[in-house]
């Protein structure tokens, strides 16, 4: 009885803890806009991969959003989780 039981309790300590730092790979997309003057490039969408955790990943991917104003040129960096 007492190996039935710690087993079931290592099996469901090992599912918890998988689940809490599962890595996966996640495509952070970030689109780029210019406005501000005439003859700017259109809109871009850049990607690139993270391999952490949901959580990490979103972190770090949104840290990446930003806007920005120089010499009358206003580009907007929208970043979001794949």
């Amino acid at each position: 009885m007492k190996l039935r039981t710690g087993l079931l309790v290592a099996i469901a300590s090992v599912f918890i803890f998988g689940l809490s730092s599962c890595t996966r790979d996640y495509i952070c997309q970030c689109e780029i806009a210019y406005t501000g003057k005439p003859g700017l490039p259109d809109t871009l969408i850049t990607e690139y991969t993270l391999t952490d955790t949901k959580k990490n990943a979103e972190s770090l991917c949104k840290e990446n959003s930003k806007e920005s104003t120089e010499n009358g040129v206003t580009t907007v960096e929208t970043c979001d989780l794949y």
